[in-house]
């Protein structure tokens, strides 16, 4: 095992594929580790972390379909490649609809095997990012993995309680950091194809030529590198949902032939002449006004108006700062958790959240929060351990912080108490703090 970079695992039991695996792995600066059979494979990934699997469909002891069962069961967000031989293909797509990411048909390019790794690890890294929870709450102010109890966010929760019952092609908009793939998620886990695969694509992350081969797939020889036939993402989505991120990015040609899709629900892989039937409910994602794209002839006018049949808004951390209590606090729960600490917030740290700017939205808030909790040397978290540049960037003013913090404290917490019903214990919960700090501020505010 090379002890650099994400962990890989590697199952696969001949060794000249796995030698060259481990080598250009290696070579590209991942740490690997490799089992020879399915058993073993499975007994390595629960004794170990791993952010990617690399298996083959044909192993000894536990074939490959057994085995990415297991590992998805054991962690569903892990990403898995599947390695197949030309004959086996629809079981590769079979795999696909079972949680893995893609799959490669021997023989492969290194490049191709590469890519695939790198694309995997960015979306690894984009749910961790994004991860806010894992189960719907129900109405105590959470949809799915979003949280929020402001009004704008119960809004936005209404509406894709409604569209998801309905098979209406929704557009997500919103900056990035904002959530715009787990509201997608949770439209796809409310509706009637639940139970369908959901299929997800960036059109950013990938050039012009690649993107039409990864959505409508491609024809052995359809292109140079084309060596063995593709199934695309539409055709993987049949019967669920496709999620198509960062569509203001998407290149005129593929926007013509996506047009198409949405209009008729047929398509051709590039390079064949074969009429693909899809029954596919298509969910999209942008950070631009498309409005102004089309003005600038960089966006289709007929296929804006197909993709935002109904639209739902995400709005920035800064138009919903009444979250940032609830936010905050589970993130301390989560970084107390991993770093095996009790650190609590003073309430003024969330006033001075309240006025900040948040340019990176949920997700920078998230990484102050791992910042602070691991930098903590007390229980308490307070202003003063703020960063120089955050506290610059916010209302607050250092000569004027002694004078403002109680008065400001105190209605924050009278606010906050009267939003949780007039429960200690779920205010203290949202403020990030014990019911015993709770007590004892209550008590100095006069507060009953």
């Amino acid at each position: 095992m090379t002890e650099r970079g994400p962990r890989i695992l590697l199952i696969e039991d001949d060794d000249l594929m796995l030698n060259m695996l481990e080598d250009n792995l290696g070579r590209a600066g991942f740490s690997t580790a490799s089992a020879i059979d399915g058993i073993e494979g499975v007994d390595k990934f629960k004794k170990s972390d791993f952010e990617l699997v690399i298996l083959d469909l044909k192993l000894p002891k536990l074939d490959g379909i057994s085995v990415l069962k297991r590992i998805k069961e054991a962690a569903p967000d892990t990403v898995c490649i599947i390695m197949t031989g030309y004959g086996t293909v629809e079981t590769a797509v079979q795999a696909m609809k079972l949680g893995a990411f893609d799959y490669l048909t021997k023989p492969f390019l290194v490049e191709e095997m590469l890519l695939l790794v790198k694309n995997g690890l960015e979306l690894q890294s984009l749910k961790k990012e994004n991860m806010i929870l894992r189960n719907r709450i129900g109405p105590s102010g959470s949809l799915g993995n979003i949280i929020g109890k402001s009004r704008v966010m119960e809004n936005v929760f209404r509406l894709i309680e409604s569209v998801a019952q309905y098979n209406t092609t929704v557009l997500i908009q919103g900056e990035n950091g904002t959530g715009k793939e787990l509201a997608a998620e949770a439209i796809h886990k409310l509706s009637p194809r639940k139970n369908g695969p959901l299929i997800k694509l960036n059109c950013s992350a990938l050039p012009e030529a690649l993107l039409e081969s990864e959505l409508f797939g491609h024809e052995k020889g359809a292109f140079t590198d084309a060596i063995r036939k593709k199934i695309g993402r539409f055709e993987l989505a049949d019967g669920g949902t496709i999620f198509l991120d960062d569509i203001d990015d998407m290149k005129p040609s593929a926007q013509v032939k996506l047009l198409r899709v949405l209009q008729q629900r047929e398509f051709e892989r590039v390079g064949g002449t074969e009429t693909i039937k899809t029954d596919v409910r298509v969910i999209s994602a942008t950070k631009a006004d498309l409005r102004e794209k089309i003005k600038d002839g960089s966006f289709r006018e007929d296929l804006y108006y197909r993709l935002n049949v109904v639209q739902v808004n995400l709005p920035p951390l800064r138009e919903r700062s009444g979250d940032i209590p609830s936010l905050a606090s589970h993130f301390l729960k989560k970084f107390n958790g991993t770093t095996k600490k009790e650190t609590e917030l003073d309430p003024a740290v969330l006033l001075a959240m309240g006025s900040y700017y948040w340019p990176g939205n949920i997700r920078e808030l998230e990484n102050m929060m791992e910042r602070l909790v691991s930098l903590a040397a007390k229980k308490e978290i307070t202003v003063s351990e703020l960063p120089a540049y955050f506290i610059e960037k916010t209302a607050w003013k250092e000569s004027s912080l002694d004078s403002v913090v109680r008065k400001a404290e105190k209605e924050h917490i009278l606010l906050t108490l009267e939003h949780a019903g007039g429960v200690k214990k779920k205010t203290a919960e949202i403020l990030g703090i014990s019911a015993k700090t709770l007590w004892e501020k209550s008590k100095e505010y006069g507060i009953d």
